[in-house]
């Protein structure tokens, strides 16, 4: 699909018709229009069919007649819906369009923000990573090039549509990001993918292992000894709001792939490990999406960048690393790499920024998804305030999260008979100890510093298709930010 275009109502002369019905509906508009072109066929056919306008029902009617190919009815669930719903039909529309050329939405049912979220949601459901399918079939390639939605409000539409433009795209750039193979994205490629963030408006600073050991990170650099390819950090800022004014901090763990290094994971499923980046992969996509709809707000987002292998000069269980904070960690398992890499970005970023608040993202722990599956992430936070801003973010865009606990029972495992802790405390209450590891690097002495942890793991990767996630990498976080900054921290 290249193209989304919003006109007023008109009758299509070819091509589908697409019909969002609320409950209890009565054809009108196009709807009426399309009817009577057909003899009466659509309202027949929808009988027939038993089509109620249940939300995220979907009924194809063929050939109708009137020079249309199909008429697709997509329910909107009771009168008073809102967006959510108009999102959903938008979702279930697009695959019994996906084999046009060219649809058209008669969305007088929808207000302008409907009918945007409506678009929104062809946009995401249409999203295909074929980079590398050199030899797809004709009928297996999508045809659908332009759908127009009917409004009557045409200027309210658009202007509705166009931050959700955007959010689609940072929602496509991180899918892209954690669908490519570990040989073609690693650390140093990774941090250049970040580099069109410019053309929007944000600052991006990339940095080498030279620059991190200046720093101290014990941590990080420890995760990436064993790779030939070498570690980077990448600084993205957004001032979008009051010059000087305390940012919102989002941190991701970018590791490009994670073999397990020394403590090596079983052989089975280990390519899966490629998107043990996707919360880089959020963090980047969140900052295009603040930054293409221009946020009122200062936002930075920070990536640490690794890639885990084993090898000769890799770390091993038993080292002692000494992180920026000037903690220091005894590796147990060198699988348990994530939140080293988070522990020196995280120091980094509160001590460099002040920042009023700091979010982390990252496909941490296998125990989440034991906890919670893949309906939600996990969330881990030190102030109420924003767990409960977070969840209600999350909940507002379909990104759920379920918070769940830290505190000393979990900590205690931690602890190191001959450094500050372990990097490990057991497999019991593992995603929790985790969340406690990390949290010991948010510290600034000064003051409370609101932190959120998102264990991701579960999320990062769609097995099946959804609404608005088609099978594949999710892009799960960057609409949650992104409502985050816009509900709560925007000027």
């Amino acid at each position: 699909m290249t193209d989304i275009l919003f006109v007023k109502p008109v009758l299509p002369r070819a091509g589908a018709l697409v019909l969002p019905l609320a409950e209890g509906f009565r054809l009108d508009g196009l709807a009426r229009q399309a009817d009577e072109a057909t003899g009466g066929a659509i309202a027949r056919g929808l009988e027939a069919a038993g089509f109620k306008g249940k939300k995220g029902q979907a009924t194809t009617l063929w050939a109708p007649g009137g020079h249309l190919s199909r008429v697709v009815a997509v329910g909107l669930g009771p009168a008073g819906g809102g967006t959510a719903a108009a999102e959903a039909a938008g979702g279930a529309a697009l695959p019994a369009i996906a084999s046009e050329v060219e649809a058209t939405v008669a969305a007088e049912a929808l207000d302008a923000a409907g009918a945007a979220s409506f678009a929104l949601a062809l946009r995401l459901r249409a999203y295909r990573f074929d980079r590398y399918r050199t030899k797809e079939s004709a009928e297996d390639k999508p045809k659908l090039l332009r759908v127009t939605i009917a409004t009557p409000d045409v200027a309210a539409a658009q202007a509705a549509h166009a931050p959700l433009a955007a959010i689609a795209h940072g929602v496509a750039l991180t899918r892209d990001l954690v669908s490519e193979p570990p040989n073609v994205l690693f650390p140093e490629s990774f941090a250049e993918r970040c580099r069109p963030l410019e053309k929007l408006g944000v600052t991006v600073e990339i940095m080498g292992p030279d620059e991190m050991q200046k720093l101290g990170f014990g941590a990080l650099l420890g995760v990436a000894m064993g790779s030939a390819r070498e570690a980077r950090m990448v600084v993205m800022q957004w001032n979008g709001g009051t010059p000087g004014e305390a940012p919102v901090a989002f941190i991701g763990k970018g590791v490009t792939f994670d073999t397990g290094g020394i403590s090596i994971k079983p052989a089975g499923g280990m390519e899966d490990m490629k998107f043990d980046m996707g919360g880089g992969g959020a963090v980047i996509g969140a900052m295009a999406a603040i930054a293409g709809r221009k946020a009122r707000a200062n936002v930075v987002g920070l990536v640490g960048m690794v890639e885990n292998m084993p090898s000769h000069t890799a770390q091993r269980p038993g080292d002692v690393v000494t992180t920026a904070s000037g903690q220091t960690v005894e590796i147990i398992n060198t699988d348990a790499e994530g939140r080293l890499v988070l522990a020196d970005v995280i120091w980094y970023a509160q001590h460099r920024f002040r920042p009023k608040l700091m979010v982390d993202l990252a496909t941490l722990t296998g125990a989440i998804i034991v906890a919670l599956g893949h309906e939600h992430a996990g969330l881990y936070s030190n102030d109420d305030t924003l767990a409960a801003q977070l969840t209600e973010a999350g909940k507002a865009v379909g990104e759920t999260l379920w918070r769940m606990p830290l505190g000393d029972a979990y900590d205690k495992g931690l602890k190191s008979d001959i450094a500050d802790m372990k990097n490990v405390a057991g497999r019991p209450g593992g995603s929790s100890a985790a969340a406690c590891f990390i949290q010991r690097f948010v510290d600034i002495k000064d003051g409370h510093v609101p932190w959120a942890h998102l264990d991701i793991a579960g999320t990062a990767w769609a097995t099946k298709d959804s609404a608005t996630v088609p099978k594949g990498a999710s892009g799960y976080g960057v609409r949650l930010l992104d409502r985050l900054v816009a509900a709560h921290y925007e000027e």
